[in-house]
């Protein structure tokens, strides 16, 4: 059972102290060496737009390190929210295509990488017109996906996965790249048609999407972060939009919360009621015990 993601019922002194938790957990996610981002709609209701509810957007950034996952609300889907939050941030961002995040590649502090499952759905909808050169892009990807498995299946670590990774996905991403700059050399391809949309994707990118190789840490793809944003998905089905900018805010918190608490297989509502206990008597100093990465139940 999902709670709701709002903490409207709380009384103002836990909603703030719920809110200076919540500070703690963006602290620890944005420490992380390695983040990754994505973001989604969530409509809001405002009364300055007539007859419709307002467009917001959840920014969602995990850090598969620390097993936490923040949301942050914001107005739009502009690059002034990932600016402002990410404005400290030294490590690895992962992200899919959305031109806001190629800025932050021109940050010294900051290596972008891609997410080869964004390069694969571009090809999958090059399936119906170009059907026999997508699906040998995408057979030829499953090979580093198995590639993956494997690693994950055997718990290996370290340097031993990027001895893997260089000897068998790496050739196959080098065959993948010549075999990408020969059909946009063909002319054979249209570059509007949906093959010539995804060779494009891809080719532009490919720094970006082989950049996992050489790092034992980072993940072939964003599907993590895009598994945390599901749970929204859901709840705009049920309760279709926040009242207001700050409820918006406050479902950030909670979805915030939740998110990690699935994360490390803990049960919402059991976290919630025991920190409710807690956090009056926590000090600042011990905040990050309280969060879901680190929760012990107490006795």
């Amino acid at each position: 059972m999902m709670i709701l993601p709002q903490c409207k019922k709380l009384n103002c002194s836990k909603r703030g102290q719920f809110k200076t938790l919540y500070e703690e957990l963006k602290k620890q996610v944005l420490q992380s060496n390695y983040v990754q981002a994505d973001e989604t709609p969530h409509p809001v209701l405002d009364s300055a737009v007539k007859k419709k509810t307002h467009r917001g957007y959840l920014w969602v950034y995990r850090s598969p390190e620390r097993k936490l996952v923040l949301f942050d609300y914001r107005k739009g889907r502009g690059r002034e929210g990932p600016k402002e939050l990410l404005e400290t941030f030294s490590g690895f961002l992962q992200t899919d295509g959305y031109a806001v995040y190629d800025e932050f590649g021109l940050n010294k502090n900051i290596t972008l990488t891609g997410c080869l499952a964004h390069a694969r759905r571009y090809f999958e909808k090059a399936l119906d017109s170009n059907r026999e050169p997508a699906e040998y892009f995408i057979k030829r990807l499953q090979e580093v996906y198995a590639v993956e498995r494997e690693i994950k299946q055997n718990n290996i670590t370290g340097d031993e996965i990027v001895r893997i990774r260089k000897e068998r996905s790496l050739p196959v991403m080098h065959e993948l790249e010549k075999w990408l700059k020969e059909n946009l050399l063909s002319g054979k391809i249209t570059p509007q048609s949906p093959l010539g949309k995804a060779i494009s994707y891809s080719l532009s990118r490919w720094k970006k999407l082989t950049e996992y190789i050489y790092h034992p840490f980072l993940e072939i793809d964003n599907n993590l972060v895009e598994n945390a944003i599901r749970p929204t998905v859901l709840g705009r089905k049920n309760f279709m939009f926040s009242g207001s900018h700050n409820g918006a805010e406050r479902s950030a918190i909670m979805y915030s919360f939740i998110g990690s608490c699935k994360i490390n297989g803990i049960n919402p509502e059991e976290w919630l009621e025991d920190v409710l206990r807690r956090i009056s008597d926590t000090k600042l100093a011990d905040l990050h015990l309280l969060l879901p990465n680190n929760w012990k139940k107490s006795e």
